[in-house]
């Protein structure tokens, strides 16, 4: 029953009523045990004690609860599952085994962590089909649940009608004492309650352990009081360990609270059933090793050998995987009703969700700037194409860390994403960057076409770096947009002026960086993006000015996919200047103004550039021809391309905008002056900022 703070409280029944069934079900979560011990062990690496605590919630959840079909791991309106306490790995692997999935043999247990295996250290997505999402370090998962079930939400409300329920599934998540502690659980949960995500279940193994020893030594907060004070339904089971019982009736309850996402806070042993290192810190990260794995078994009175599983268990999960594939036939059927009735809604559902494909000629919606158009900021830009693509793309959708007005990434047309609108699609984040971030990285990875974005100031990238990495890693096609990507924004300061901030990005693997020059670029900068978004290649991030960016007459959307290609032409250089954003004006500018042959390569995204053939390089960059980079970023990464440097090897300055440009070298002076010690044989940084 519910205390006074609606926490339901359920304790375990007696065993003797139950007796057949808790032998069943002790069988089967043994089986899970014994298979994350065996492989732990053979590996000699792995996190044992996760998976023999979270066997009792695991075994539920995927031989009754959850609807999934292992033969089609990506049937739209199966649910989802996280591992978020994600090095507790093979109790994920072992369930998908038992279940069925043909991506987890008796084979591939046997190979865990090993070299092109598919049963990493971690979930990973892009190894092993039915994992939803690559949680990687603790408490992604969490928020990576929040963003599966915002996606739920959004398209059981733009699709869903009177008649047909095309969308209807529930997000699961089992999360650990450390995702607890990390400080992106409160900001994903806390919005998961203010957005009443009721769909959302999650279990917390709350077995008072880490690796350090008790959580009493740094975690001593009323987990209970913080989840009712998001506005989630919270309930505790007193034995998860052995009382499996009460866990299916805590499922229930969380599934009957619609208004409200669902945590289930279970009381476990971390390492249940290892008779001298249960309950303690030598189980969470070590294998038990051999003799503890003997004793073990006989504890737990198991009689089988290494990597052995009773029939019995294999048909219990066979049973469930079987509902499962009934249920995604119905769904199918349910779909060609769809079709006769909505057609016009089955169409975009059919593009946008079952093919994830783009609309034909959707990139003739993006803008075009002529020479009669009034010069404008990048961000300008950005809001204009956002605005005019999301007529074309439903399934685009996102918003900004309290910075909307400022980064103009809102939707003109387009309602609230709300408990109240969950058919909208401008998303109100809060300032929760990091939150943010892997909320948009598991809308994308849902499988349904969703094209998330998110935008926040570019030195904001800081709070939601973990986010981008793990985007780039699971090759998410999350859209990242940021403003304010220079000293030049001003007043703000040192604080704010992403000195080194671009150069960083453009080191993460998979993670294409844009820092378009003017609004052609811009346009162009959004193509790549959504291209890459669809297809699931990877994330895009875009870096926009505050300040107004000049014309130029030579700029182009679809060259902007080269990642960099000439806007200033000689019939024969002596020099060639790189440069990106707002520099390539002022590479123009020095160009007009020398008295030598000057060709300017305007290089928004160095990623695109470097995946061209060596023979478009040459042509743009010829290795003959002295190169100088102007950028107002570090210039440690620029040797690549070029000769000689001009940026910022330092932090900004507090000052109007053109002031801090000026006082750090960005002039067409000190540019000439630049160029001329190049051409008298000077290389490497030849003007870092210094005043």
């Amino acid at each position: 029953m519910e205390d006074a703070h609606g926490t339901c409280t359920l304790h375990p029944s007696p065993s003797d009523l139950v007796l057949n069934q808790f032998d069943v079900d002790m069988e089967c979560c043994n089986s899970i045990r014994f298979l994350a011990v065996d492989a732990i062990n053979k590996a000699k690496s792995g996190h044992p004690g996760a998976p023999l605590g979270q066997a009792p919630m695991g075994h539920i959840l995927f031989s009754e609860v959850m609807n999934y079909n292992p033969q089609n791991p990506f049937w739209v309106n199966r649910d989802r599952f996280v591992l978020s306490s994600g090095h507790g790995c093979m109790l994920q692997y072992a369930l998908m085994h038992l279940a069925g999935f043909p991506s987890v043999t008796m084979d591939d247990i046997r190979q865990f962590r090993q070299l092109n295996s598919r049963t990493p250290g971690h979930p990973e997505n892009f190894e092993t089909a039915g994992i939803d999402v690559t949680t990687g370090p603790l408490g992604m998962g969490i928020a990576n649940a929040v963003g599966l079930a915002a996606a739920e939400r959004h398209l059981a409300s733009t699709y869903n009608t009177n008649h047909v329920e095309l969308i209807s599934h529930y997000t699961y998540c089992i999360c650990g004492d450390g995702c607890m502690q990390e400080g992106l659980s409160h900001e994903a949960c806390a919005l998961a309650g203010h957005l009443q995500l009721g769909k959302l279940i999650l279990f917390y193994d709350d077995n008072n352990i880490t690796i350090e020893g008790s959580t009493e030594l740094s975690f001593t907060e009323d987990v209970t009081a913080r989840f009712n004070a998001y506005n989630w339904h919270v309930q505790t089971v007193a034995d998860g360990n052995t009382d499996l019982d009460a866990i299916r009736s805590a499922i229930q309850c969380a599934k009957e609270e619609q208004a409200r996402p669902s945590l289930i806070r279970v009381k476990t042993t971390i390492g249940f059933g290892a008779p001298t290192k249960a309950g303690s810190a030598s189980i969470h990260g070590a294998a038990v090793g051999a003799e503890e794995a003997r004793a073990m078994r006989e504890h737990l009175k198991w009689e089988h050998g290494e990597f052995e599983v009773p029939d019995m268990v294999y048909d219990i999960y066979a049973t469930h995987a079987q509902q499962g594939t009934e249920q995604e036939q119905r769904w199918w059927s349910l779909w060609a009703n769809y079709q006769k009735h909505e057609p016009e809604l089955a169409n975009q559902f059919k593009r946008a969700v079952l093919d994830r494909e783009l609309p034909e000629k959707w990139e003739e919606s993006l803008p075009q700037v002529s020479a009669t158009d009034k010069a404008l900021a990048s961000r300008q830009h950005s809001q204009a194409c956002l605005n005019a693509i999301s007529d074309v793309l439903p399934e685009l959708m996102g918003g900004s860390a309290d910075l909307g007005p400022s980064n103009l990434t809102v939707l003109k047309k387009e309602k609230d994403f709300s408990h109240q609108t969950f058919e909208g699609r401008n998303m109100r984040f809060g300032v929760r960057e990091f939150g943010m971030a892997a909320i948009c990285n598991a809308m994308s990875l849902h499988g349904t076409g969703l094209m998330p974005y998110c935008a926040t100031f570019t030195v904001f990238t800081d709070y939601m770096r973990g986010a981008i990495r793990v985007a780039a890693l699971s090759k998410a096609g999350s859209i990242f947009i940021t403003t304010h990507d220079s000293v030049a924004l001003g007043e703000d300061g040192p604080t704010h002026q992403p000195t080194e901030t671009i150069p960083s990005l453009r080191m993460i693997p998979n993670l294409v960086v844009l820092r378009p020059a003017d609004g052609n670029e811009t346009s162009g900068s959004y193509k790549v993006a959504i291209e890459r978004s669809k297809k699931l290649e990877g994330p895009t991030l875009l870096c926009l000015s505050r300040q107004t960016l000049a014309k130029n007459d030579k700029t182009c959307i679809h060259k902007t996919s080269l990642g960099a290609y000439v806007v200033g032409e000689s019939s024969d250089p002596a020099l060639i200047l790189v440069a990106t954003g707002s520099e390539v004006s002022l590479a123009m500018a020095a160009k007009a103004a020398m008295d030598v042959e000057i060709r300017v390569v305007s290089m928004p995204s160095c990623e695109l550039f470097r995946q061209q053939p060596r023979s478009y390089k040459d042509s743009i960059l010829p290795r003959h021809i002295p190169k100088m980079s102007i950028e107002m970023s570090t210039t440690f990464a620029w040797m690549e391309f070029v000769d000689a440097c001009i940026g910022i090897n330092r932090f900004g300055v507090s000052a109007p905008g053109p002031v801090c440009e000026k006082h750090l070298g960005f002039t067409v002076d000190n540019v000439q002056l630049c160029a001329r010690r190049l051409l008298q044989g000077e290389r490497g940084c030849l003007s870092d900022g210094s005043a």
